[in-house]
């Protein structure tokens, strides 16, 4: 039996595509196990699977000045120590890393005991965490073609994210049954990334009376950002957060509007879901979502509009645009190469396993 251990942490997007991985690592006869820290989102999310966790010490490095920053090294060197004892004596045959800071002191213990490390790159541009681990790692997986070039050759394959199988289980009839919708009109679903968008939010909400003469809305707002007086709305339903239905809300969906975090948007690309990109601005972030956009205009695959020109015209504009031309989005998508992400992400864990 081979052993693994996976690791990453610090958002769901570093967490959801190894839990995307457990059922193809348990079928394959894989011992499973999970180093996170000890307190982050990881934890709570992988508890509810049966795989052994180990938490361990981590600090985050900021490009911006923060008190932290002076204990924060201590916390790593820390982690470092406890994630060497860790795979010292679990003696595993390879590891996996999604990403985070978390990940950090497991490669690089990974590698003082000759342990192969697979990183998965979900963005076009690297992030700090895996630009660390990039020396110490034997492959990188990454979501897009652009990124392979900026990894030393041989080096980058792209693969694309795993995917939860039960996304592709959804039932179209249940998810309008949930909603309350009839089958004679289209469904629009927005999703403003884990926590919501108060931007998006906004901008639906203001120009909700000419979306619903054409649409129905399902709309995955956030946490505290539900529009009580919109409530009752015909036609229009707003949820915090949804877990169970999702897949089934997904399969209800004619297209989508969502923000361009990677993992998000890999599942619209595989479930072939036409949609509209709305990248978190540079202002509020390192940029990422503005290149995971472009990649996947580039491609065919999404309609973006910039934030900075958000509006309700421009998003009135793009919603009749990505519904008309929905068939030449769902056309391009079908012949994508990201087909069997889980498939070519295990055929290199087994691969790098083999070569211990």
């Amino acid at each position: 039996m081979k052993r693994i251990i996976l690791t990453g942490g610090g958002t769901a997007g570093h967490v959801t595509p190894n839990i995307a991985l457990l059922p193809e690592l348990k079928k394959q006869g894989f011992d499973v196990h999970y180093i996170g820290s000890k307190t982050g989102i990881e934890k709570e999310l992988i508890s509810e699977f049966d795989i052994p966790y180990y938490g361990i010490s981590s600090g985050k490095l900021r490009r911006y000045f923060d008190v932290k920053n002076f204990t924060d090294p201590f916390r790593v060197l820390k982690g470092c120590k406890e994630a060497s004892t860790i795979i010292k004596r679990l003696q595993p045959d390879v590891i996996f890393s999604k990403g985070g800071f978390v990940t950090v002191p497991v490669v690089w213990a990974g590698k003082k005991h000759n342990v192969p490390s697979i990183i998965h790159e979900s963005d076009m541009s690297p992030g700090l965490a895996n630009k660390l681990c990039l020396r110490y790692a034997s492959k990188v997986c990454t979501n897009f073609p652009e990124t392979v070039s900026m990894f030393p050759e041989g080096k980058a394959v792209l693969t694309g994210s795993p995917i939860r199988k039960e996304l592709f289980s959804g039932n179209r009839l249940q998810g309008l049954d949930f909603c309350g919708f009839t089958i004679a009109k289209p469904v629009m679903l927005i999703i403003g990334g884990s926590l919501g968008s108060a931007v998006i939010n906004e901008c639906v909400r203001n120009i909700l009376p000419d979306l619903l003469e054409h649409f129905q809305i399902i709309h995955l707002c956030g946490k505290g950002k539900i529009d009580e007086s919109l409530k009752g709305t015909k036609g229009y339903v707003q949820f915090e957060y949804v877990k169970k239905e999702l897949s089934d809300l997904l399969n209800a969906a004619d297209f989508v509007i969502s923000r361009a975090g990677a993992n998000a948007i890999c599942e619209l690309l595989a479930l072939k879901k036409p949609n509209i990109l709305i990248p978190l601005s540079a202002a509020a972030s390192r940029g990422d979502q503005i290149l995971n956009a472009s990649s996947f205009e580039h491609q065919g695959f999404s309609l973006v509009l910039r934030e900075e020109e958000l509006s309700g015209e421009s998003l009135l504009k793009a919603v009749h645009t990505i519904y008309k031309k929905r068939k030449d989005y769902i056309a391009t998508m079908e012949k994508s190469p990201l087909s069997n992400p889980i498939d070519k992400i295990m055929e290199i864990i087994n691969e790098t396993a083999k070569y211990m």
